[in-house]
C-alpha cells in the first residue's frame, strides 16, 4: 500500500493506493492507479508531479485517514505533518520513504487511471515494517466506487 499526494491549481489532495508498481527498469518508471471517484484523481488530472509515500504498519491511522475519508469533506493535511516537497508537491514528513515523480502518461484503465511517473527525487524517514494490503483490511473507502 502507498499513499499518493497531488497538488495543482492551489489544491492539495491525497489518497491511499492499492494499485502501484514499478513498471520499467531502464528507464526507471513507476505507475500508480487512482480511482476516478476520488478527489485526488481530480486534482492529479491537472498536476505535473505526484508524491508517492510508503507507510509503516504502525501508521494505520494515516491509512485510515487517507483511505477512509474524502478530501471533499475533510482537510486531511490539517491532521498530519507535511511539507512542500520538490516541484511544489506535498510530502509527508513522517513517511517510511517517499518519491516525487513527473507525470509522463495517464492511462485510462476503467474505474482507475494509471499515472506513469518518472521519479525525480526521493527520501527516507521512519523505520519499521511497511504497511501491506492485509494491514489495511477493514478500511472503508471514503469515496466508494459508484
Amino acid at each position: 500500500m502507498c499513499m499518493v499526494t497531488a497538488v495543482a491549481d492551489g489544491e492539495r489532495a491525497g489518497c491511499l493506493v492499492g494499485f502501484a508498481s514499478q513498471c520499467s527498469i531502464h528507464p526507471l518508471r513507476f505507475a500508480v492507479w487512482l480511482s476516478k471517484a476520488n478527489r485526488t484523481y481530480r486534482v492529479a488530472r491537472a498536476a505535473q508531479h505526484l508524491a508517492v509515500h510508503l507507510l509503516t504498519r504502525d501508521q494505520r491511522d494515516l491509512a485510515e485517514l487517507f483511505g477512509g475519508e474524502t478530501g471533499d469533506e475533510v482537510d486531511k493535511f490539517a491532521r498530519l505533518d507535511w511539507g512542500e516537497g520538490p516541484e511544489g508537491t506535498a510530502v509527508l514528513t513522517d513517511a517510511a520513504a517517499w518519491f516525487v515523480g513527473t507525470i509522463l502518461h495517464r492511462t485510462d484503465g476503467g474505474d482507475h487511471v494509471g499515472f506513469v511517473l518518472d521519479p525525480v527525487r526521493s527520501g527516507e524517514g521512519r523505520d519499521g515494517p511497511l504497511l501491506r494490503l492485509s494491514d489495511a483490511h477493514g478500511i472503508d473507502a471514503g469515496h466508494p466506487a459508484e
